[in-house]
């Protein structure tokens, strides 16, 4: 039984931990914001941020941080896929 609440315990300092990062990466977040960039880096900046914050919750919320290699791999595919698709409208906008 005492096992189970020392297992327990650590789920509770990574989700709190990850409590704390997702409040400091909002205050990074409303900071950048009275920052005066052009619309292209404020949106860099926000994507950033808020993959960052996507990945914290996927990592601990959704377990995935135990997860094997390949999941890593076919997420790091799906990321490029997707740039790899916004960019098209980008770049066909451009000429």
């Amino acid at each position: 039984m005492a096992a189970a609440h020392g297992h327990m315990g650590v789920h509770i300092k990574a989700y709190i931990g990850v409590f704390m990062a997702l409040i400091f990466l909002t205050v990074v977040t409303v900071g950048v914001s009275y920052l005066h960039f052009s619309h292209g880096m404020a949106i860099a900046v926000a994507m950033f941020v808020a993959t960052v914050k996507g990945g914290l919750v996927a990592a601990v919320f959704m377990h995935l941080n135990n997860e094997k290699k390949v999941i890593y791999w076919v997420l790091g595919l799906t990321a490029v896929l997707f740039l790899l698709l916004i960019s098209i409208p980008m770049m066909l906008l451009c000429h």
